[in-house]
């Protein structure tokens, strides 16, 4: 796939954009703009589940590097919200 393609599949989305086309969801998130306190600021969604666990098992099979986890629900969902963090491969 050609990286235009690629960027057409995947865009670049805001945090209130991610938490508006994917509520209540663990996301994916690729090439991550993170603030100095690693907040996530941007990136591109590449994957998306209600299931937390599912969620770490496809970031185990593809081996996603510089990559953050965001739950775009509230913070009394029953699995706790969680900083993003940022995996180098």
């Amino acid at each position: 796939m050609n990286p235009q393609t690629q960027n057409k599949l995947n865009p670049r989305l805001s945090l209130a954009e991610i938490r508006q086309s994917y509520p209540n969801q663990w996301v994916l998130v690729i090439e991550p703009t993170l603030d100095d306190n690693l907040n996530l600021i941007d990136g591109k969604v590449v994957y998306h589940t209600c299931d937390k666990e599912d969620l770490y098992n496809h970031l185990y099979l593809t081996g996603e590097s510089n990559s953050a986890l965001e739950y775009t629900g509230d913070d009394n969902h029953t699995n706790p919200v969680v900083k993003p963090i940022l995996l180098v491969g």
